[in-house]
């Protein structure tokens, strides 16, 4: 079936604000609640069931995305996003399921990056409720639309990296030094109680700066008008704000992480997506569980700079085979340990 990339993209994403908007729990009436253990749980395993039925979708299909049809629509796509692979001298399926099995697989690998990163911001978010003081019944509808604004924000930073990939290569050189020296900060940091003072934080006070900023929340709106006519932001929608803004700063790592997996914006975006709208239902799910993981902040860090020196080491790599198989291998692996490690050595209290 021939597809062009702008219908497939239209496709995609309202199926996935379908999806999300039932996630989420948009078309529920009523009083604000809290999400439950058991129904965190539940959609972290949707979503992760989601994510690996559309891998089984580019694995099969993927060909769609890019409108590919024939041998030569299929090779300028290889060159524009695959130049590493070789589809081989067979017929147009036989080179078609090769450059599919790659894009399915550079799917996976990035999504793993990308959930797993994830995990750090979840911990972020714990601290930034915990210092505005907001009460747990607001959760919800606080990640609700820093998700929505987030996935917004990604869609405009992975295409213009994109973009600057295409036009300039030496980039891919500084962002694999920049994630290696991100890694390496994590890794060696010492652990530490940091308080966020609310008032310090830039995004506050660019939003106090410019508009006025109601002392209490009001029944979880996120604008109220007062009787003189005027209108103010509730603190509620400063956190908001706080957490989309703070899902840019971790893109600033992740994003360029899974450059170094894939040359493909759209497979980057994919993604992205399913990390990020694994994350609300994630942060609630790790928020019951943070101190099983003591150990996954350093194997985060161990990740990036693994990810870092593939990309500064990428040519070398490709020519000894290194592919993207092979860094699934190595990401699950870092993963695995931190967690094993984290259970075999739970922290003292």
């Amino acid at each position: 079936m021939f597809m062009s990339e702008t219908l497939f993209f239209i496709l995609f994403s309202v199926g996935v604000l379908a999806v999300m908007l039932v996630d989420l729990g948009v078309f529920k009436t009523g009083p604000q609640s809290e999400v439950t253990f058991r129904e965190a749980g539940f959609w972290s395993g949707a979503w992760v069931i989601l994510a690996l039925l559309f891998y089984l979708f580019l694995r099969f299909n993927g060909g769609m995305i890019h409108g590919i049809h024939d041998v030569p629509s299929l090779q300028v796509v290889q060159e524009l996003y695959a130049k590493q692979i070789q589809l081989g001298t067979g017929s147009y399926l036989d080179q078609l399921a090769v450059f599919q099995e790659n894009m399915s697989l550079e799917f996976i690998t990035g999504y793993l990056v990308e959930y797993s990163l994830s995990a750090d911001n979840v911990f972020v978010f714990i601290l930034i409720f915990n210092s505005f003081g907001v009460q747990k019944r607001y959760y919800k509808k606080i990640l609700v639309w820093g998700v929505l604004g987030a996935i917004v924000l990604r869609l405009i930073f992975i295409f213009l990296g994109a973009a600057l990939l295409q036009k300039f290569d030496w980039i891919i050189y500084l962002f694999g030094a920049f994630l290696v020296y991100t890694g390496i900060s994590i890794i060696v940091k010492k652990e530490s109680e940091e308080e966020m003072v609310p008032g310090h934080h830039p995004v506050v006070k660019i939003l106090s700066k410019y508009f006025n900023v109601y002392k209490r929340n009001v029944i979880g709106r996120f604008f109220v008008r007062m009787k003189t006519g005027k209108w103010y932001i509730t603190p509620i929608f400063v956190v908001v704000v706080v957490i989309a803004f703070t899902d840019i700063l971790f893109a600033v790592d992740s994003i360029p992480a899974i450059f170094s997996i894939s040359k493909d914006p759209y497979i980057v975006f994919f993604s992205n997506v399913f990390a990020v709208m694994g994350l609300r239902s994630l942060f609630f799910f790790l928020s019951n569980l943070m101190g099983l993981f003591r150990f996954l902040p350093m194997g985060l860090g161990v990740l990036l700079s693994f990810v870092g020196i593939k990309m500064l080491a990428h040519h070398y790599l490709e020519q000894i085979g290194f592919g993207t198989l092979a860094s699934l291998g190595v990401i699950i692996g870092i993963l695995t340990v931190s967690i094993v490690l984290s259970m075999l050595f739970p922290e003292k209290k």
